[in-house]
């Protein structure tokens, strides 16, 4: 394993046992985090996002999800194999979570500064003075205005912003930062309030030297912040490359569409109608062993469904998996 990679999933595969049968919500998942680099996962909702991220953390709800196979090696230690005294010590100290919405991962019940100063006397033994006067310099870090009034202060009386804020400073109290797994930190803010909290988790990451896994299905956001780019599709991977790649050569007919979709792509430029993948996403509960986009791509055929396509390096950082790599570039290039 390389010197400057923080965090490698291996082989990771996660099934949901239910009462109609069982879900495979990830297959064969490979993905690597380097030291101080952006990576977003990018896909539909139901693509196995949210559950990649609940896998590094082990927060997996066991039953009905089950880990079946696969490893997880998070400075050097396989996380999947450590008690759950070691895994509840790594979490909040070495890796971080800010939680889709705000508003339920907060208790509603205590003030935001004391859930703040829960964490540092939970993680770093800290006293109740001392870790509040703690949990308000993370708020005027975040910038928060007044954070001494804010702290006082409870869930419901601040904006949606500000409770974006105190998520990220929840997740900021950590005497070790490795890694922050932002699980679509800005869906429920408007589009002025998503600039001030992206550029704010930019600003951080590089203050305090952290790399930072960003889960969206908003292409604009992953084009403002990452890195490098995994794109998922029905718990698979199916385009992995920089930011450069994937936005400048796309080539995975998923990603083709998702990308054809964005109101800023220049060629809608007058258009008074955007293009959208036809079709729906597969149910997870019956999908076979092939393509799981065959039933929405323009390129699909009996091969597809099959079996799973093998890697096609276009260059270097940049793969894709796809059974008709060469026909899409042919169209791509008319």
């Amino acid at each position: 394993m390389e010197n400057n990679i923080l965090l490698s999933m291996e082989g990771i595969n996660v099934h949901f046992h239910t009462r109609r049968g069982i879900v495979k919500a990830v297959r064969d998942l490979d993905l690597q985090i380097r030291e101080g680099e952006t990576l977003a996962l990018v896909g539909e909702s139901g693509c196995g996002k949210s559950v990649t991220a609940h896998t590094i953390n082990r927060l997996i709800p066991m039953p009905p999800g089950v880990i079946e196979s696969g490893k997880v090696v998070f400075r050097g230690e396989d996380i999947l194999k450590m008690s759950e005294k070691e895994i509840q010590a790594l979490r909040g100290t070495q890796i971080s979570m800010i939680f889709q919405e705000p508003m339920t991962s907060l208790n509603p019940v205590f003030k935001v500064g004391d859930q703040l100063a829960d964490v540092f006397m939970t993680h770093q033994g800290m006293k109740k003075k001392e870790a509040f006067a703690k949990a308000v310099e993370l708020l005027d870090m975040v910038k928060i205005p007044v954070p001494e009034e804010r702290a006082h202060s409870y869930p419901h009386q601040l904006s949606g912003g500000m409770r974006q804020r105190a998520m990220i400073a929840m997740a900021l109290a950590s005497p070790n930062p490795g890694l922050m797994i932002a699980d679509e930190p800005t869906t429920a803010l408007d589009v002025t309030i998503q600039a001030q909290i992206l550029d704010l988790l930019t600003d951080l990451k590089d203050r305090v030297n952290m790399s930072l896994l960003l889960i969206t299905h908003d292409m604009g956001v992953v084009a403002e912040t990452a890195d490098r780019v995994i794109v998922m599709y029905a718990g698979r991977k199916v385009e992995e490359g920089s930011v450069y790649q994937i936005f400048e050569d796309p080539s995975h007919p998923y990603t083709l569409g998702l990308l054809n979709s964005l109101p800023s792509n220049r060629k809608y430029q007058g258009a008074t109608r955007l293009e959208a993948i036809h079709g729906n996403v597969p149910d997870l509960l019956t999908l076979g062993d092939g393509c799981p986009f065959r039933n929405r791509c323009e390129y699909g055929d009996e091969s597809c469904d099959r079996s799973f396509p093998g890697a096609t390096v276009k260059d270097e950082g940049h793969s894709l998996w796809c059974h008709y790599a060469d026909r899409v570039k042919k169209d791509k290039d008319k």
